[in-house]
């Protein structure tokens, strides 16, 4: 099958769980307290788990070389988009952070598991950990103003970069886990489409989807997140060989995915307008079913990929 076929099906089914969700808060059944407690299960738990499983690979020489590559074309890509949407948004942190950071790690890892393969998150990682380093970072300051105090210590015991240390010795020291624990590992990692779909959907559920619908400037900040960024990686990634084809297609639809739910969080940590940032969530995720497809066939054109 296609992979743009692909991508639509398996959209569609995170939108039936992303109507589970708002059906759920709708009816009383979870709180907002309840979304929070999700939202925690999925940084602490669930991600940490997605990451460490994808390293859960067999050590090969090429394999290390696409991780080094994928590192430095993740930190790439995620600084030019950060640099486009800085540009645009200027006088708007939210909108900026918004339309700079995906939605890589919740929507982009099981998309990238269900379209190219499991193994395809491997080169997914660094940028699920360079995304989340941006946006403690970069991201406060454009959503509070200011610099937030981020350091060090911070960064190295926070639960993605954990993970991916942890990840990385186990790739490089091919050390093998007792079975009990893999299978933990396994079990953990896939909650992450049910719960993140579930998180979508509670927020979807806090709005006004009619006033959402209706805002320009929520369509502006859409067609640079899911068309202008995703276009201009897929550029970019036409420096690579095709013999690295799941690597490249990895890292595209990372960049691809809608706005990531942590603007929302930090919009709320900072006091920043929580309303407007939840909707440039659903709103992306409501499109991406539509922009996802076109700029994958838009990548198989630049790459000359059938």
């Amino acid at each position: 099958m296609e992979i743009a076929l692909i991508i639509v099906k398996q959209i569609g089914i995170m939108f039936v769980l992303v109507f589970a969700g708002y059906l759920l808060f709708r009816t009383g059944k979870i709180s907002t307290e309840g979304s929070r407690t999700l939202a925690n299960i999925l940084v602490y738990a669930v991600i940490p788990c997605v990451i460490v499983k994808s390293f859960l690979v067999e050590y090969t020489h090429e394999r290390l070389k696409g991780l080094i590559l994928s590192a430095v074309l993740a930190l790439m890509l995620l600084v030019i988009a950060m640099l486009i949407s800085h540009v645009i948004f200027r006088k708007n942190g939210v909108a900026a952070f918004a339309s700079a950071f995906s939605n890589a790690g919740f929507f982009g890892v099981p998309l990238i598991g269900a379209t190219i393969g499991e193994e395809a998150v491997f080169y997914a990682a660094s940028f699920i950990a360079f995304l989340n380093l941006f946006q403690w970072t970069f991201g406060v300051s454009m959503i509070s103003g200011r610099m937030g105090r981020i350091t060090a210590r911070r960064v190295l015991t926070a639960p993605f970069m954990m993970s991916v240390v942890a990840g990385f010795c186990l790739f490089l020291g091919q050390i093998e886990l007792p079975v009990l624990l893999t299978e933990s590992l396994k079990h953990i990692a896939n909650l992450n489409t049910p719960l993140a779909m579930f998180a979508i959907g509670i927020y979807l559920a806090q709005i006004d989807i009619k006033k959402m619908f209706q805002s320009m400037e929520m369509y502006r900040i859409a067609i640079i997140r899911l068309i202008v960024i995703p276009l201009i990686s897929a550029a970019l990634l036409m420096i690579i060989p095709n013999g690295l084809l799941q690597l490249k297609y990895a890292l595209m639809l990372a960049a691809a995915c809608p706005v990531g739910a942590n603007v929302a969080i930090y919009a709320q940590m900072y006091e920043a307008d929580y309303g407007y940032a939840v909707q440039t969530v659903v709103i992306s995720t409501i499109l991406c079913i539509l922009t996802m497809p076109f700029v994958t066939r838009s990548a198989q054109w630049l790459w000359a990929v059938s």
